[in-house]
């Protein structure tokens, strides 16, 4: 899990969080790469919430607060966002991610789980239902992938720029993950607010901590096609699994050829399409995500 991540480091992000916008207290597990911290809610059925770039387990504050009275809702921060340790050493790929999070599975005992993805959530998270034995019971999938992107000639590019030393300013100096791609990945920029951007500013507040965690993945987009092709090509082991794609229409970032795939790659799959939610269907349209993942529990049809 550890090697390949920038010579510049960061110090850890403060384990609190503002008790008002978050009201959920952290746990930690000690991982092999550093201690991950998750939230922890409710009892029952277990609902595991892995989130993408540049967020943290904040994303799903509003699915844990509807559904931790009937299931146990477990949302780790993956290692160097949110509230988890950032070790120097970690690679911050989404193949490293992936590692330390089934890892964090196992430590946690967490079984027969609703697996809950979301943009690098997928790569990272997916590979729990790929394998032999999985724990994973059903499948929610939110506006994310599992297959190279190589090819594409939008991430392409956006790969391209990502990776040469102009990326890696715009990342590191100028914030680009959070002052530019995430208020534009919204179908309505009304819906960050203030309050809610500075939840995910705090997170990373100097150019060495988003140099050691945000610019690595935006390389990964392409740097990790052999990862991603190995999750397609695996893609047969998800269509035993009952699943749920929730996909917001006005993603500039995932547009709906992505949704087209994802038909293809899970037939049995019943699809929700969020009009007018952008990237984050779940925190801009939390009551139609909600319901929907309602109905797909309930198994009545949300269509």
């Amino acid at each position: 899990m550890s090697g390949g991540a920038p010579a510049s480091g960061g110090a850890s992000p403060p384990p609190t969080a503002d008790p008002a916008a978050f009201p959920f207290a952290p746990r930690e597990v000690p991982l092999t790469a550093g201690r991950m911290r998750y939230v922890s809610e409710g009892d029952g059925p277990p609902i595991l919430f892995v989130h993408g770039t540049p967020t943290w387990s904040f994303d799903w504050r509003r699915l844990i607060a509807a559904f931790r009275g009937r299931f146990r809702c477990v949302a780790p921060d993956l290692l160097g966002f949110g509230r988890s340790e950032r070790p120097a050493g970690f690679a911050y790929t989404p193949e490293a991610h992936a590692t330390a999070l089934a890892e964090f599975v196992e430590r946690v005992g967490l079984r027969d789980f609703t697996l809950v993805v979301h943009d690098f959530g997928g790569p990272i998270g997916l590979p729990l239902a790929l394998r032999d034995a999985s724990p994973v019971k059903r499948l929610v999938v939110i506006n994310t992938w599992m297959w190279s992107l190589a090819g594409d000639s939008f991430y392409e590019n956006g790969g391209r720029v990502a990776k040469s030393a102009l990326g890696r300013f715009l990342y590191r100096r100028a914030n680009l993950s959070l002052r530019v791609i995430t208020p534009g990945a919204y179908g309505d920029r009304k819906k960050l607010t203030p309050a809610i951007h500075r939840q995910l500013l705090e997170r990373f507040p100097d150019p060495a901590s988003r140099g050691l965690v945000l610019w690595p993945l935006a390389k990964a987009l392409i740097d990790s096609s052999s990862h991603y092709e190995s999750l397609w090509e695996r893609r047969d082991a998800l269509r035993r699994l009952p699943a749920l794609i929730l996909w917001g229409t006005k993603d500039p970032a995932f547009p709906p050829r992505l949704l087209a795939r994802w038909r293809e790659a899970l037939p049995q799959a019943e699809v929700v399409e969020v009009t007018g939610a952008g990237h984050w269907p779940h925190e801009e349209e939390p009551g139609k995500v909600v319901a929907a993942m309602e109905g797909f529990f309930a198994g009545q049809p949300s269509r």
